[in-house]
């Protein structure tokens, strides 16, 4: 343990992530505690440039954009965290399966991951979205992890498959081990360090679809995210108006998010592949 913390501190991909996710976060817990106002109130007059009143000047509803972006940036977090404990909870529950079952019930959840894949997920999460009469950040994040697990569960598959023929798994299926006790204490701690890398992906790909959906117009009602603030600027042509700080920032955050997250999972990556590390 020591000695993984020790080249984590040495990995400036992971260093460089963290710190950003810090800032970011940061900003997102304590701004809306220094501006305590409501970020629908209208504030000021159509796409008023940066200011000492407005940092990142007003959007097309004369609201502040650096008080939406505390709240947006919140928002597209928790969808993103959501989505990916719920695909990651999906795929390994899966992967688990299929892999140590193999036979029937390998080709049965075999068939049925690789059906998702085929199918295009973000095509499911705009006919979906469109079929709801509601979207709240929560039913966003439902449907987001519901049809983004595939990858994980064939990843989770191949290693179970690996593992099951491994010695120790052996002896625990001859002492007596059900089927449930040999997944919990023989297989999955030796991918907890790919599940924990998983989520972070997830994660990040819960971000960026939330943002995808909310450009079209189909993301959560009622609320601010950083898709739906980049839906504005798009609905209201900001660009064409020349109110670059509408529409710049939210892509901003949305890119530093996913970086971050990258860098975070590629500087784990470098601790659990001593191939990489190498």
């Amino acid at each position: 343990m020591k000695g993984a913390t020790r080249v984590l501190m040495r990995s400036p991909k992971f260093l460089i992530g963290v710190a950003l996710l810090v800032m970011v976060g940061g900003f997102v817990l304590i701004y809306p505690f220094v501006d305590i106002r409501d970020p629908f109130e209208m504030v000021g007059l159509s796409y008023e440039p940066p200011s000492k009143d407005f940092p990142l000047g007003t959007d097309n509803f004369g609201r502040d954009v650096l008080l939406e972006l505390a709240y947006g940036t919140r928002s597209s977090l928790y969808v993103g965290i959501l989505a990916g404990g719920i695909a990651l909870c999906i795929g390994v529950v899966i992967g688990l399966l299929a892999g140590y079952l193999g036979g029937f019930w390998d080709n049965i959840l075999t068939t049925v991951t690789n059906m998702f894949i085929v199918i295009p997920s973000f095509m499911i999460l705009i006919l979906v979205s469109i079929g709801l009469n509601s979207r709240s950040l929560l039913i966003v994040g439902v449907i987001i992890g519901c049809t983004t697990w595939p990858w994980t569960a064939r990843a989770v598959r191949a290693q179970t498959a690996s593992l099951r023929l491994r010695d120790h798994v052996h002896i625990a299926r001859i002492s007596g081990y059900g089927v449930m006790r040999i997944i919990v204490t023989q297989i999955l701690p030796y991918i907890a360090s790919y599940v924990f890398m998983a989520f972070i992906l997830q994660t990040a790909s819960g971000i960026l679809a939330e943002a995808s959906i909310s450009m079209l117009g189909l993301g959560p009602y009622n609320t601010i995210s950083l898709g739906t603030m980049l839906n504005w600027a798009i609905m209201f042509e900001a660009m064409g108006a020349g109110a670059w700080w509408a529409f710049i920032p939210p892509a901003l955050l949305i890119a530093l998010f996913t970086f971050a997250l990258f860098l975070i999972n590629s500087g784990l990556d470098e601790i659990f592949n001593p191939k990489i590390r190498r």
